[in-house]
């Protein structure tokens, strides 16, 4: 087994070849580090990170980009992030179903995974799939996470371009996020643009980011469900430079802390933590904080 995970080489020409060191990695088996170690990289691959809150339609505009993409020749992979239940660890990893069209598709390759108890919109596995995928060749890799607020700054780490999909409905949610993706958004995504006061929303919207921002950050209308819009995103997506100079040490350092991160918290068995949690609950006098302090030793090597 040793042997066949070491010979494992990606290629976009071999789905197989990239689903099976994709498994590798996302369940961290035997030669895992030694697969990530000898990725080569013989393209700039851009990876584009697809975020913003529930229901803005992300899938459906991932699955709209992907086949305007698709009309330029190109070689898409995507990664599609869903949230892993806390109650039975279970996921439903249905974005493929919205994504259905493109699924069988010679020169697209579509895998979902799930957070498995990460607490932003990212897997912890998914900076080292995102690189897997690069090193395959393929020409773009789209990440769509799971879209859970303000924690998914994180995608900044990982994309070279970050799209923040935002619906009319939205309004004051802008106030609760311009602090944290309006910092991270290369551009913003205003979806559904069909709905009443789109318009309105757009414009709002760019008055806030030209208040905050030197910076000229596009805004785009779409109508992911019909294709409205979509070919103006994808000649961003295609035209936009990759991460500044400036950024790029940032990014460099969140993929680094997070791997690092994800590597130290290894050991611990979360199943196994909250079966020790559920006897500590019988005490009445139970402590959360105090059963930290008790059992910190045996939970790290659980």
């Amino acid at each position: 087994m040793q042997k066949a995970i070491k010979n494992i080489n990606p290629d976009s020409s071999d789905f197989r070849s990239v689903a099976r060191a994709l498994t590798v990695i996302e369940n961290d088996l035997e030669g895992s580090g030694d697969l990530l170690k000898k990725l080569a990289f013989s393209k700039n691959t851009p990876v584009i990170g697809i975020t913003g809150p529930p229901g803005a339609g992300k899938s459906t505009l991932v699955n709209s980009i992907i086949g305007s993409l698709l009309t330029r020749g190109l070689k898409i992979a995507v990664l599609a992030i869903d949230p892993t239940s806390p109650f039975n660890f279970g996921s439903l990893l249905g974005d493929r179903i919205r994504m259905a069209p493109h699924f069988n598709h010679p020169d697209v390759f579509i895998r979902s995974l799930a957070t498995r108890g990460s607490l932003g919109g990212l897997s912890a596995k998914t900076i080292e799939m995102a690189d897997v995928l690069r090193a395959a060749g393929f020409d773009y890799v789209l990440i769509e996470t799971v879209g859970v607020g303000q924690s998914e700054v994180e995608i900044a780490g990982l994309a070279d371009i970050t799209i923040l999909v935002l619906v009319p409905e939205s309004g004051d949610e802008i106030q609760n996020i311009k602090s944290g993706l309006m910092e991270i958004a290369d551009a913003f995504v205003v979806n559904k643009a069909d709905r009443a006061d789109a318009d309105l929303f757009a414009n709002n919207l760019k008055k806030i980011i030209s208040q905050n921002n030197e910076d000229k950050i596009p805004v785009f209308k779409t109508i992911a469900s019909t294709g409205g819009g979509i070919d103006d995103v994808t000649n961003f997506i295609l035209s936009a430079p990759l991460a500044k100079n400036t950024r790029k040490e940032i990014l460099m350092t969140e993929k680094a802390y997070k791997i690092i991160q994800q590597r130290r918290m290894a050991d611990v068995d979360k199943k196994k933590l909250q079966q020790a949690i559920a006897k500590a609950l019988s005490d009445p006098d139970f402590n959360l904080y105090r059963f930290i302090s008790d059992f910190e030793f045996r939970i790290l090597r659980i």
